[in-house]
């Protein structure tokens, strides 16, 4: 990017040279041939960095142009050098330009030929009808060849034809207004925009006339360097020199630099292709709006803000602020934002209609419209209906978000004006991270610690984070449990009818796993009630609005909502009830055996023992442990689910043990399930500390003798699974496993014959397995 501006100054500085009014014919052709021969080496860098640029040439534009008829097929790319080529082209013998350069009293008040290219003005001032860009370009060229004096009297002629342009467009519209608008045109006067041009046409002109504006008439003989010096100009003493010859009564060459730089900004242009043509955009308007910040403003220059403020909102598709615009249009939101400070305290009014006229960003929105083609005078189209590429898109919303956040601060304490803001924020910005920025803004204004909290403000505030709420519900944000914390915040801040309110409408607001794990919960800790200062009147409302909520979420989403609901209906017997029956009813087809198994231990330390059974025996159901599984997370669960079965009575126990035959594979945990069952009698201990009478199980009986037949036939599956692929390493754990189910085998009445015909055909079937079988007689016999 660097390399591309050396190679775009030097394609400017070449348009300067050859421009030089006292060029020999001789050393511009010379200039030429080497220039053309630039202009076709491969390499050669694109004038617009990227794209080729379809515009027609400079010169078509021109009285001299020899090409004015070109046909636009035969057009190429335009490089570097090619203004500088097509400027070879450019003389300075037209007798009318002569005049203009060379005299301060060139002047001729008795014309009368008002048309559109009028050699002179109705005051009988010279004008300079030429495209814009180039004229420009001869100034500078004037300048740099060391003719100041000439250069400002050709400014000045340019300035006095683009504001009477302005005065005829206007008029022009206004005539035809009604049809116009009815018609949607949005099309734009000029095919390339002035600020962001590769010429800077507005630059030099404001540069030119800053210039002059340090020193007086007859003492201006040179020019030094406007960006050194142009703090003087925040003097009085300095802004406003004595009247040229051809400028209204009580202008200056200030006002007159201040006013061509409003009209530049102003201008409706459409944004070019190419990142480095939309980046030269946005820099040259910075570039042009720090200069005039530093311009100390005084009641004449405010007149000019006025004038061109209220010019830009009636000018129709000649202005960038006209009430219909290009869909493509360059934004105006920089500009807005600079023209609402400078406007503010003279003329609020007026501030407030240019800033939010400026909030649209039509580019972003489907309908926008992108221009009627039937439409009066030469007001021309050039760019297709299409899907745009604006690289700098970005940089352009954070200046439209800047823009808001400016007339939020500037309306804190004015409810009609915050109001229309948070309309026009509402409708123009799209971006979810803007809106939350300015709702953020808000807040932090409306509750400046050395003021009582502006409640509109905050309402404002709050509106936005509904309004990101409602955009990012459906879509993935990685800051949006953030953003739904912050709404909380907000709200609190507002009240409880706030709180009251996003919990009555969680659902176009929250996802429901939201709703119950930050915005309830949150709303229903004691801090909240704390801050809000609740009477108990007030907590019960707020609390039955959060176990409502709780229990619609956990209809919707029981798998992630349903502790959650639990803990929040804990103080409500009918709601917990409730939200209990609704886990049990999705237990069976949308919730997994570890959210159940959570839920059941929850259960279980609230002292609801039944329901947690309930749950855990659910739970097992969804279980699936094989032979091999004897690490798996959900052991611990089957156990404790055993134990809290065990715990409340025989009856539990013997429901659980089928569902846990079926559900576990595996032998070591059936196993241990079956040695924890034979400690203690059934319901001993309760949960509550009672005491319950009774005897040990039997192991012959049923639940338990289901439970052995199951432990023993999962330590023979499980042997033979084994066996087919072991190793010789794996022997010695093998033999050990044995040993274990040995010890189940015994629990049975004639468990010592089973193991012995069991081991017995181990041997026969691997007897292969030689030194296996040997180290399993050696071990049973």
């Amino acid at each position: 990017m660097h390399l591309i501006n050396v190679f775009k100054k030097s394609g400017a500085l070449w348009m300067c040279i050859v421009l030089n009014p006292h060029c020999k014919l001789e050393q511009k052709a010379s200039w030429l041939k080497q220039l053309k021969k630039w202009n076709s080496v491969d390499v050669c860098p694109w004038e617009d960095g990227n794209h080729g640029n379809e515009l027609s040439s400079l010169t078509n534009a021109l009285p001299q142009g020899a090409n004015a008829n070109q046909d636009s097929s035969n057009r190429h790319h335009r490089t570097v050098f090619t203004r500088a080529i097509e400027a070879c082209n450019l003389h300075w013998q037209d007798s009318h330009l002569q005049h203009i350069i060379s005299s301060d009293l060139y002047t001729n008040c008795c014309y009368h030929d008002n048309n559109e290219y009028s050699l002179f003005d109705s005051q009988g001032w010279p004008l300079w009808h030429e495209h814009v860009p180039t004229a420009c370009a001869r100034v500078d060229a004037l300048r740099s060849h060391g003719y100041p004096r000439e250069a400002l009297r050709l400014a000045i002629a340019i300035v006095n034809t683009l504001r009477r342009q302005q005065q005829k467009q206007l008029e022009m519209f206004q005539a035809q207004k009604k049809e116009l608008l009815h018609k949607g045109v949005t099309s734009v006067t000029n095919p390339e925009g002035w600020v962001g041009h590769p010429l800077d046409p507005i630059s030099i002109l404001f540069s030119s006339l800053m210039e002059a504006c340090r020193v007086d008439d007859e003492s201006f003989h040179g020019f030094s360097d406007f960006m050194e010096n142009v703090g003087q100009c925040k003097s009085l003493e300095y802004q406003h020199l004595p009247a040229h010859k051809f400028l209204e009564e009580g202008e200056s060459y200030l006002t007159l630099a201040v006013e061509v730089a409003l009209i530049g900004l102003g201008q409706q242009r459409i944004m070019p292709d190419g990142l480095y043509a939309q980046e030269k955009v946005c820099r040259n308007e910075e570039q042009l709006i720090s200069k005039l910040q530093e311009i100390e403003l005084d009641d004449t220059l405010v007149k000019i803000f006025r004038k061109q403020a209220a010019f830009l909102l009636e000018a129709g598709p000649y202005s960038g602020l006209g009430e219909v615009i290009h869909r493509e249009s360059v934004p105006m939101h920089t500009f807005a934002k600079y023209l609402f400070t400078s406007l503010l305290h003279h003329d609020a009014e007026l501030a407030y209609k240019t800033a939010l006229r400026a909030m649209r960003l039509l580019v972003l929105e489907s309908t926008a419209p992108s221009g009627d083609m039937s439409h009066p005078h030469h007001i021309a189209s050039i760019v297709p209906n299409r899907y745009p590429h604006w690289f700098t898109l970005s940089h352009i919303e954070s200046q439209q978000c800047e823009l808001a956040s400016t007339m939020l601060t500037a309306a804190k304490g004015d409810v009609r004006r915050l109001e229309t803001v948070l309309e026009s924020i509402q409708k123009n910005i799209h971006s979810s991270s803007h809106i939350f920025k300015l709702a953020q803004d808000a807040f932090k204004i409306a509750t400046l610690v050395d003021s009582l909290p502006d409640t509109t403000l905050l309402k404002v505030s709050l509106e936005l984070g509904l309004q990101v709420m409602r955009m990012t519900l459906s879509t993935l944000n990685w800051r949006r449990r953030e953003m739904v914390r912050w709404l909380v915040t907000c709200a609190t801040e507002i009240g409880v009818y706030a709180l009251d309110s996003i919990m009555q409408n969680w659902f176009t607001l929250f996802t429901p796993t939201e709703a119950t794990s930050i915005v309830a919960t949150t709303v229903m800790s004691n801090s909240t009630i704390v801050r809000l200062h609740l009477d108990c009147h007030q907590q019960e409302k707020l609390a039955n609005s959060a176990r409502t909520l709780a229990l619609q979420c956990t209809m919707k989403d029981p798998q992630n909502c349903a502790l959650s609901a639990l803990t929040l209906c804990e103080k409500d017997h009918i709601a917990f009830e409730t939200a209990y029956q609704i886990v049990l009813d999705a237990a069976t087809t949308s919730m997994s055996y570890s959210q159940l198994f959570t839920i059941a231990r929850y259960m279980e330390h609230h002292s609801y023992p039944m329901w947690a059974y309930k749950l855990a025996t659910l739970a097992i159901t969804h279980l699936n442990l094989s032979y091999n599984q004897d690490t798996h997370p959900a052991i611990n669960d089957v156990l404790w689910a055993c134990a809290l079965s065990h715990s409340l009575g025989k009856n539990e126990l013997a429901a659980i043990i089928p569902v846990v035959v079926r559900s576990v594979k595996c032998a070591t945990v059936l196993s241990d399930i079956l040695c924890r069952c034979t400690l203690t009698t059934p319901g001993m201990v309760g949960l509550h500390g009672r005491r319950n009478s009774g005897k040990i199980m039997s192991l012959g009986k049923a639940p338990l003798r289901q439970l052995l037949d199951a432990t023993i036939g999962a330590y023979i599956n499980t042997t033979h699974s084994r066996l087919t692929h072991i190793s010789p390493r794996h022997y010695s754990e093998f033999i050990e496993f044995l040993s274990k189910a040995r010890e189940t085998f015994l629990m049975a009445h004639d468990g010592h014959i089973q193991f012995t015909q069991f081991i017995d055909n181990l041997k026969q079937i691997y007897k292969g397995k030689k030194k296996l079988m040997m180290l399993v007689r050696e071990r049973f016999g």
